[in-house]
This record gives C-alpha cells, structure tokens and sequence, in this order.
C-alpha cells in the first residue's frame, strides 16, 4: 500500500523555487519554510504572498504525486513501447495505487504514449523483422502483455503478407541445413523447427514441399552439370 504523506499546513507563499536537478518541478515554501514540489505548470498559476488553504495544498500534493509517478511511467517507456496491461503491472509495483494509477494512464493514453493497437502493431512488426514468429506464438505473447483478443486477430490479420514472407525466411536457412536429408526426414524436421517458432501446419505445408522442389531442382542441375563434366572429359 503506497504511504499517504501528511498533507502541509496551509499558509503564504513566501518562495517558489526550481529545482536544481528537475527543472520541471518548483518547490514551494510556506512562511519560509519548503511545504511541498508542484510541476512547474502548476507552479505557474501560484505566486508568492498568495495563501494556500488545506483543500488547495491537497489539491496540489496530489498533483505533485501524480507528476512523479508520471515520470516514471515516461522513464519505463524509454527502453520501448509498452501495453497498457505492462503499465499497469510496472505501477502496481511501485506501490501505485489504482486511483492514481488510472489517472497517470489516462494522460498516457491522451499524450498517445500507451496504445496498444499501436503496441501490437510494433510487436507484429519487430518479431516480423528480427526473429520472425508464425501466428500462433504472436497470439500467445501479445496474450501474455494483455491484449484484448480482437485486437490480436486484427493485427495479425493485417500482418498476414509480412507473415508469409517471414516463414519463408525462417525456413530458407534451416531448409538448406537439412538439403542431404531423405524426403520424409525433410519434411519431418523442417516442419518440426517452423511449428516451434509459431507457424501453423497450414502455412507450414507448402512451405515445405516448395522448398523440397526447390532443393531437388537444384541437386538435379548438380547432377546434370557433373554429367556434362564427364562427358567433356570423356571427349577429350
């Protein structure tokens, strides 16, 4: 439970000063003595000899609180985006509370910091990019950092054009690593390796045998090729 700190006695304004290492924060002295931090916005509509009531300083604590804990939702999203599910865990473990914790969000969501359309659309688009997933698993992760299910059929929806050229890039190396292989063990590995990064059999399929057509097309060139070396020799 996040401790309440006792609100200030009210008073005159007699400083308000920046903050030597948050320039956007302003501390506010009461009858000379430090009361309490507001965000400079709000310091901005104060002034010195102007007195503050229990109900005002209160108002403004919580706004100052609010401003901390917003700042801190702004430093989690700097490593990348976040699903609002994400952020919620991160400021319950701060000892949040949910009051405060649905206020920061929804100046989260009003600045267009957290969205989680835009969230799953990032995530589609980066495993899509450097570690390619079938359909399936992107279900799962984007299940797990608390995306509604209809906004994952969406976006995996409109990723379906990325999807197919990603298989085709997950089974490119793995399918020439197996090129030596019978047809049956062929098909037995790389459709195991592609159904364990996501893909399902439906897309796995074709995939497979395309690249079993391809990899024979090419042992065939080979074998055409040694047998006009032959001939050559043979001739000469």
């Amino acid at each position: 439970m996040r401790a309440v700190k006792p609100t200030p006695a009210s008073g005159r304004i007699t400083a308000m000063r920046f903050q030597e290492h948050n320039q956007e924060r302003v501390n506010v002295y009461l009858d000379e003595h430090f009361a309490l931090a507001v965000p400079a916005l709000e310091a901005a509509r104060l002034k010195v000899g102007q007195w503050l009531g229990d109900a005002e300083l209160a108002a403004l604590q919580g706004l100052g609180e609010q401003q901390l804990v917003y700042d801190k939702a702004v430093g989690f999203l700097a490593f990348r985006p976040r699903s609002e599910a994400e952020m919620r865990r991160y400021l319950r473990g701060k000892g949040v509370d949910d009051e405060q914790a649905a206020a920061v969000l929804d100046k989260l969501r009003s600045a267009g910091y957290v969205d989680d359309r835009a969230f799953a659309r990032w995530w589609v688009e980066n495993r899509t990019q450097f570690n390619p997933r079938g359909a399936f698993a992107l279900r799962q992760e984007l299940r797990l950092k608390g995306i509604a299910e209809a906004l994952i059929a969406e976006v995996i929806a409109e990723s379906r054009p990325d999807a197919e050229e990603a298989i085709e890039r997950v089974a490119a190396a793995r399918a020439r690593r197996l090129a030596g292989e019978e047809r049956a063990a062929f098909r037995r590995k790389l459709s195991s390796f592609l159904v364990r990064r996501g893909f399902t059999y439906e897309d796995i399929a074709p995939v497979v045998e395309q690249w079993w057509h391809t990899l024979e097309q090419e042992r065939e060139a080979n074998r055409e090729g040694n047998r006009e070396g032959n001939r050559e020799g043979e001739i000469e």
